[in-house]
C-alpha cells in the first residue's frame, strides 16, 4: 500500500487505564478479528499477562480500515505496557510510530506514568491524540479531567475524545481521527533498505523472529540482508505481517511494520534497536534506534538443584532476546552454589522474569534480596562498580561510596500531601518541586536513593494514600552517601547470601531484623548457634539458636550433688568441642524464606 494510506500508532497510558481493552475494540471494529474468535486482552499472548491483567510485552498488529471518505487505510497498532518497570517497551514502540493515543481514565485522571509516556512522545516528535476512556463508569468525571488533560498538552477540552473501550462508544470517531491527524511515514522508497528492529522473540524451531519497521526502501523474501550493528549477514527466509496472527507476504514497503525470519540461531546477534539493510546495496548509516534500558535493581538467581545451572544459563539467553532490559553475569555463592547476578528495571520486572523462567523453562529457582549497583572510589583515585555486596572492598581502602539516585514523581490528591511528604523524607528524600495539576490533584517531585524505594516504597505509598497516589521514577545519577556493608554470621562464619549494603543510619535495623528472622528459621543444632550482624569486625545485633539438650540427670535418682555437677560439666565440655568443630546445617527453605522481604515469619512460627 502507498505511504499516504499508512498509519503507525501506539497506545500509551498508565497501568489499568484500558489500553488492551481499546486495542480489542479497534481489532473488532476494523474486522481484523471476528466476533467468534474475539477474546478479552487479545494481544496479551502470555498466560502471565492474562492472569495479572497487565501488559508485559508490547504487541504489534496490522488493521485494515475503510474511512468515511471511501479510502482504504492500513493502520499498524502497537499496544504497550503501562507499569513503570516496562517503560523500555514503550520507548522501543515509539521509535516505530508516527503518532500515539494518549489514554486517560475518566474516573482517575492523569497519573504519574501518563506524564512520563507523554514526555516520551513529545521528545519523539509524535502526533498526540488525547483520549478519555471509561466514560460509562458511574464515577467518571470526563469534563473535569478533559480540562486537566487539555491544560497539560495545550489544546481545547472539546478536542479530547471521550470513549468507552468496553462498550465501543466513541471508537468510530477515534478511528477517523487516527487517519486524519496522524501523519503518514516520511521514508524514501527509492533509498537503500533501512528497517528498525523494535522487538524480537525466540522460536525453538525457526530461531529469532525480529519485528521490524521499514523506514527506507523495501525488503522482500529470499533477499540477502545485513544487521548493521551486529555485522551479521543472512537471507530473509520469510517476511510477513501480524494481522493479528503471522501471515507471510512477498515484500514489506516503506513505512510498513512486519516480521523477519532469517535463520538466526544465536540470540546475541539479533539486538533490539539494530538496523536491517540490504547485503548487496547496504545503507551508509544505521538508524538511531532508541534509548538503551539501564538496569536499576540487581539480584542473584540460583537453581535449587545445582545440576540445573546449564539449563538456567540457556533459559536466560533465550529470555534476554524477549526482554532487552535483562542483563546477567555468572556468580557463585558459598551458601547457594552457582548462579547469575541479574539486572532488572524494577521489582515487578524482577518478579516477572523469575516467574517466566520457572514457568516457561520448568526451573526451580531462588532469588536473593534485591540490591542496587554502587560506585566505589578507592584510595589512589581508582573506581570500581559493586553490584554484589560480597564484592565490596575493604573499608580502609575506600575513599567514597556513590549510590544511584532517582527523580521520583508522585501524583496524589492534595488531601494526602503531608502523608506523601513524610514517607519520602523517611526514605532520605529531598523535595525538588511540587505543583497543582488541578485544584485537588498535586504533582510532587523528590530526589531520593534508589535503594530506598526498591523494597516496599510503592506498597507504603498506596497504603498511606488509600490507593489514590501513583508513582514514576527515572535515573538521576550517582551521589555520595554514608554506606556500610552489613554481614550476617552463623557460628562466626559469614554467609554471603545475607550480606547487604545499607545507609549507616539503617544498619542496626537491618541487622536486628535479619538475626531475628534467622533465629526463627534455623533449626536447633546440638550446640548453641550465635547469629550475628556485623559491620566489619563490630557486631551490631545478635540472636542465639539454643542447643538441643539431653537430660543427663535423668538417671540420677539420688546421691550427692557433686555427681550431678560432674555430669553437667562433661556435657558442657562436649557442647563446647562440638561448637568448635561442628558446622551449622541450614535447610534450603530457610534461605528462601529469609530472603523474601514479605515473609510473615510470626505467622509461620505459630503454624
Amino acid at each position: 500500500m502507498d505511504q499516504a494510506h499508512q498509519r503507525a500508532i501506539a497506545v500509551i497510558a498508565h497501568i489499568d487505564h484500558g489500553k488492551s481493552t481499546l486495542s480489542d475494540r479497534l481489532l473488532q471494529l476494523t474486522g481484523t478479528v471476528s466476533d467468534r474468535d474475539m477474546r478479552e486482552q487479545f494481544l496479551d499472548r502470555m498466560d502471565l499477562e492474562r492472569e495479572r491483567g497487565i501488559t508485559i510485552k508490547a504487541a504489534a498488529v496490522r488493521m485494515g480500515y475503510r474511512a468515511q471518505d471511501g479510502e482504504d487505510y492500513q493502520i499498524n497498532l502497537i499496544d504497550t505496557p503501562g507499569h513503570v518497570d516496562f517503560g523500555y517497551e514503550v520507548s522501543r514502540s515509539l521509535a516505530a510510530c508516527d503518532g500515539v493515543l494518549l489514554l486517560v481514565d475518566a474516573a482517575q485522571g492523569i497519573e504519574a506514568q501518563t506524564l512520563t509516556n507523554l514526555y516520551l512522545a513529545v521528545d519523539g516528535g509524535l502526533e498526540i491524540i488525547p483520549v478519555l476512556n471509561k466514560i460509562d463508569l458511574p464515577a467518571a468525571q470526563p469534563e473535569r479531567y478533559a480540562e486537566e488533560l487539555a491544560a497539560l498538552i495545550g489544546c481545547d477540552p472539546a478536542d479530547i475524545h471521550r470513549i468507552s473501550a468496553k462498550t465501543g462508544e466513541g471508537i468510530p470517531q477515534l478511528l477517523e481521527a487516527i487517519v486524519s491527524k496522524v501523519p503518514p511515514p516520511t521514508g524514501d522508497p527509492a533509498a537503500p533498505l533501512r528497517a528498525l528492529v523494535f522487538d524480537s522473540v525466540y522460536d525453538t524451531y525457526r530461531g529469532v523472529i525480529a519485528y521490524i519497521r521499514v523506514v527506507d526502501g523495501r525488503i522482500q523474501a529470499k533477499q540477502g540482508v545485513r544487521l548493521m550493528v551486529a555485522e551479521f549477514e543472512a537471507e530473509a527466509d520469510e517476511i510477513g505481517i501480524m494481522a493479528p496472527d503471522a501471515r507471510p507476504v512477498a515484500a514489506l514497503e516503506t513505512g510498513e511494520v512486519g516480521y523477519l525470519i532469517a535463520g538466526i540461531k544465536e540470540v546475541s546477534l539479533a539486538k533490539v534497536g539494530d538496523t536491517v539493510t540490504s547485503r548487496t546495496a547496504p545503507a551508509e548509516d544505521p538508524l538511531p534506534g532508541y534509548r538503551e534500558p539501564k538496569p536499576m535493581v540487581f539480584a542473584g538467581i540460583y537453581p535449587i538443584e545445582g545440576d540445573d545451572f546449564p539449563e538456567l544459563r540457556d533459559a536466560l539467553d533465550k529470555l534476554k532476546l524477549n526482554d532487552a532490559a535483562l542483563v546477567f553475569e555468572p556468580e557463585s555463592s558459598t551458601a547457594l552454589g552457582f548462579g547469575f547476578r541479574c539486572g532488572f528495571l524494577g521489582l515487578l520486572h524482577m518478579e516477572i522474569v523469575r516467574e517466566r523462567l520457572e514457568r516457561e523453562f520448568d526451573l526451580a529457582l531462588i532469588a536473593t534480596a534485591p540490591s542496587v549497583g554502587y560506585e566505589i572510589e578507592l584510595m589512589g583515585a581508582s573506581k570500581t562498580v559493586v553490584r554484589n555486596p560480597t564484592d565490596m572492598p575493604d573499608p580502609s581502602k575506600i575513599e567514597a561510596i556513590y549510590e544511584p539516585f532517582v527523580s521520583v514523581m508522585v501524583v496524589t490528591p492534595s488531601d494526602f500531601t503531608g502523608t506523601v511528604m513524610q514517607l519520602c523524607q523517611e526514605r532520605r528524600g529531598e523535595l525538588k518541586e511540587m505543583h497543582y495539576l488541578s485544584t485537588d490533584r498535586l504533582e510532587i517531585r523528590y530526589h531520593m536513593p534508589l535503594g530506598e524505594i526498591i523494597f516496599d516504597f510503592f506498597d507504603q505509598l498506596k497504603s498511606r494514600t488509600k490507593g489514590y497516589a501513583s508513582l514514576d521514577y527515572e535515573p538521576a545519577g550517582m551521589h555520595p552517601s554514608n554506606l556500610v556493608r552489613v554481614d550476617v554470621l552463623l557460628n562466626q562464619q559469614p554467609v554471603d547470601a545475607f550480606s547487604t549494603i545499607v545507609h549507616r543510619d539503617k544498619a542496626y535495623d537491618y541487622g536486628k531484623t535479619m538475626t531475628e528472622r534467622l533465629r526463627k528459621l534455623i533449626p536447633r543444632q546440638m550446640f548453641d548457634v550465635p547469629i550475628q550482624a556485623a559491620i566489619g569486625s563490630r557486631v551490631i545485633a545478635r540472636e542465639t539458636v539454643k542447643a538441643k539438650r539431653k537430660d543427663v540427670l535423668a538417671k540420677c535418682y539420688g546421691g550427692d550433688v557433686s555427681r550431678k555437677r560432674k555430669l553437667l560439666e562433661q556435657q558442657k565440655k562436649g557442647k563446647k568441642k562440638m561448637k568448635q568443630i561442628g558446622s551449622v546445617e541450614v535447610p534450603q527453605g530457610a534461605f528462601i524464606d529469609a530472603l523474601r522481604v514479605d515473609t510473615d515469619l510470626d505467622a509461620q512460627a505459630k503454624s
